[in-house]
């Protein structure tokens, strides 16, 4: 597969993506392998859990990467990604018919749409094809990223049945087409790799020339946080050590790992749970900035862990 670099422009994730990574860039930037840095190529480059891709998406700009394979078990951001990777102009084109027709309108009647598409949209998913690429996935990737550019908090919050949940936002101007980041984005995507598949599943693309990077959903600060409440799929503590397992059987073939995840002594010093999981790897405290909550005050400086085995 060739060396692959997106664009002059680095793209952004298309989506607001409960614990994006674009505040931990640097400080992961930072504990890249060396011979990354030296060389400014990345051999082979997996993500088991790619969420919102802003790691994926800063590196395909900053070096070469000659092959990538990402993962994610949520079927609907999956959608969106193989949307944009097979036809983004067409995707383009409809969400920006969708802005102007959306913009026109008074708050009320702007109300109105979101909640029609809303309800238009989880209804679509009963009977929706996740298996088979076709037009309609174009259709589902609109109205996706409509609803994640209007909603309150512009965010992507499912309940257990699936279904996006979160109301409007009443924003006065808000950019639906942000087309020259889709173009970017879909030059990242090109050659890569794209699974909707457990984080298990990435193993069998994962040798000793890979960079690997785990972005699970967080764990937990407390009982009420609900790090993991924004999707109908938990991840619980058993999720937690299957996955510290996995990352042990990796470290065993010669991969580079690097993991991130909360850190429960923010609110607890006496809890080691992950300092148990991972012991023997290097954990490292970062400090970060909790975006997502619903309560302003609540958005304060906390530590991260990022974890690595080399």
């Amino acid at each position: 597969m060739p060396e692959i670099r997106s664009a002059e422009i680095e793209a952004r994730p298309f989506l607001k993506w409960a614990g994006g990574k674009t505040q931990l860039l640097d400080a992961i930037e930072e504990r890249l392998p060396a011979h990354i840095k030296e060389s400014g190529r990345i051999d082979r480059y997996v993500e088991p859990f790619v969420g919102g891709g802003a790691l994926f998406f800063h590196l395909q700009a900053q070096y070469a990467v000659g092959a990538s394979c990402l993962f994610d078990i949520n079927r609907e951001l999956i959608v969106g990604y193989r949307a944009i990777q097979r036809d983004h102009e067409e995707l383009i084109s409809r969400l920006r018919a969708l802005e102007a027709e959306f913009l026109e309108k008074s708050q009320e009647n702007r109300k109105a749409q979101f909640y029609n598409i809303r309800d238009a949209y989880n209804a679509q998913m009963r009977a929706f094809d996740y298996d088979q690429y076709s037009e309609q996935w174009v259709d589902r990737t609109t109205n996706l990223i409509f609803l994640n550019k209007t909603c309150y908090n512009g965010l992507f919050r499912q309940n257990k049945k699936g279904e996006f949940n979160v109301p409007y936002g009443r924003y006065v101007n808000p950019t639906i087409c942000d087309a020259e980041n889709l173009r970017v984005v879909h030059q990242a995507l090109r050659h890569t790799h794209i699974f909707c598949a457990d984080f298990t599943a990435a193993g069998d693309y994962i040798d000793d020339t890979s960079f690997v990077y785990f972005d699970p959903p967080y764990r937990p600060l407390n009982a009420t946080s609900g790090f993991t409440g924004y999707f109908k799929d938990d991840f619980d503590d058993t999720d937690q050590r299957k996955l510290g397992r996995f990352f042990r059987e990796l470290d065993a073939i010669g991969a580079e790992l690097l993991l991130s995840n909360s850190d429960p002594q923010n609110e607890d010093p006496a809890d080691t749970f992950f300092d148990d999981l991972y012991d023997g790897y290097r954990i490292e405290r970062v400090p970060a900035k909790r975006f997502i909550n619903c309560d302003g005050e609540k958005r304060g400086a906390i530590d991260e862990l990022i974890i690595r085995n080399y």
